[in-house]
């Protein structure tokens, strides 16, 4: 981040676009993490999504802001199961380009060797979370008991979460970690934003991004859960017998980049439970 990139999302902020008020309102929410908790105290979970990425240029973007220089953000990284290696190379790249002080959070397995859950898939389409894998979320428990104990200043984390992800529809800018975890704020700065809010923020600003979402992907997660989302499936041109024109040779299927997603309630379309 540099002063030019970080005027760009001060200026958007107070621009007339549609996303104006959401980025001034996320800059805002993130300024007084600042105040309240201090730079030292605060850390950013970064696992190479979309969302994650919008948070992380707000940030660099607040920090250039506030001290006038480029300054290392403290960071977490806690892997979900079989990862694309698209999106590891892409968490390579940023750790490069926003001067990440990374942690990577290695992988909890259980004594018989599989690894603890980080998450839980909610079925396509139903809104209604699968039953969890096992472990359900447990990996993400310890992996923060990990953080906590290696870093113990750490009182607020920064996370890119959106009230229409999975269980997050009663989160607020800032809640506590539940009973039984580790303590931390949870700070949420973009809570309030929507799937297009994302994407036109990320291509206003040309912010890079992971390549997976070019590609039909509009939500990643492991390999075997993950799956370009038939929403943006790109329908082939047939003949008048219903054939398509490719010789006689069936076609791959082709996908719409994610940014075109009209109906952001189909987001979680392509992800399945493992």
């Amino acid at each position: 981040m540099d002063n030019q990139k970080a005027n760009k999302v001060y200026d958007l902020a107070h621009s007339g676009e549609r996303i104006a008020p959401r980025v001034k309102e996320a800059l805002e929410v993130i300024d007084r993490a600042l105040d309240d908790f201090k730079y030292e105290h605060l850390a950013l979970s970064f696992n190479g999504g979309k969302d994650c990425t919008v948070l992380l240029h707000l940030y660099a973007a607040a920090l250039f802001r506030r001290f006038q220089k480029r300054t290392a953000i403290p960071s977490l990284y806690i892997p979900l199961p079989s990862p694309f290696p698209e999106l590891e190379s892409f968490i390579r790249e940023s750790i490069e380009t926003y001067e990440l002080d990374l942690f990577h959070c290695l992988p909890t397995q259980t004594k018989d060797g599989v690894q603890l859950a980080v998450e839980t898939v909610s079925t396509p389409g139903s809104g209604i979370p699968s039953q969890p894998s096992k472990g359900g979320g447990e990996g993400m428990k310890k992996a923060l008991e990990t953080y906590k104990s290696k870093y113990p200043r750490v009182k607020g984390i920064l996370i890119g979460t959106r009230r229409t992800d999975p269980y997050c529809d009663k989160l607020s800018f800032r809640s506590p970690t539940d009973p039984g975890w580790p303590e931390f704020v949870r700070v949420n700065p973009i809570i309030e934003w929507s799937f297009s809010d994302v994407w036109v923020f990320l291509k206003r600003l040309d912010v890079p991004y992971c390549p997976l979402y070019d590609q039909g992907y509009t939500s990643i997660g492991s390999t075997y859960n993950t799956f370009k989302n038939p929403a943006l499936a790109i329908q082939s041109t047939c003949n008048g017998d219903g054939a398509p024109h490719f010789n006689g040779v069936q076609p791959q299927q082709r996908y719409r980049p994610a940014c075109e997603l009209v109906d952001g309630t189909l987001e979680r379309a392509g992800r399945g439970s493992s």
